[in-house]
């Protein structure tokens, strides 16, 4: 029996992400969609990258509300309340192409499965963009899957 390949058990409908998305748009697209992670794509709909819930999480411990203590009826700030608003209208600003990870692991349609499941452990990612002959997103293949066509084969 042949090996399964990555066209064999890949999702061809990818849900992607511009990379010039809000945060917002990206938190509300992981959440109706159930999913972790999405591709990132350009204005032409070229792979430019990869975007998780961890990267907004780390986004998200960059932004700090100011300690304060309140004395009679003033509320004193112990660190700069200037500073806090300039990092929210950063914050708020974000566009996923500013958290993205860049450098996104590919593979194409024929690579193996098992040589599939060997990049995610080596490289501590959970899904894979697959693509085409051409170089275009053809699909995507997760670890979820990778389980799923355990099943298959036997």
């Amino acid at each position: 029996m042949a090996e399964l390949t990555a066209k064999d058990i890949m999702t061809e409908k990818v849900i992607t992400i511009s990379q010039d998305a809000s945060i917002e748009e990206l938190s509300e697209t992981l959440l109706e969609n159930k999913i972790s992670g999405m591709p990132v794509t350009d204005s032409s709909g070229n792979l430019v990258g990869i975007v998780t819930e961890a990267d907004i999480m780390v986004r998200n411990t960059e932004l700090h509300f100011p300690r304060y203590f309140k004395l009679l009826d003033a509320i004193i700030y112990l660190e700069s309340f200037t500073k806090f608003r300039e990092n929210l209208k950063k914050h708020l600003a974000t566009k996923v192409g500013d958290i993205m990870t860049k450098k996104a692991f590919t593979i194409n349609t024929q690579t193996p499965v098992s040589d599939a499941a060997e990049i995610m452990l080596q490289k501590k990612i959970n899904r894979l963009p697959v693509m085409d002959s051409d170089g275009r997103l053809a699909g995507i293949v997760t670890r979820a899957d990778i389980v799923k066509s355990m099943t298959l084969k036997k």
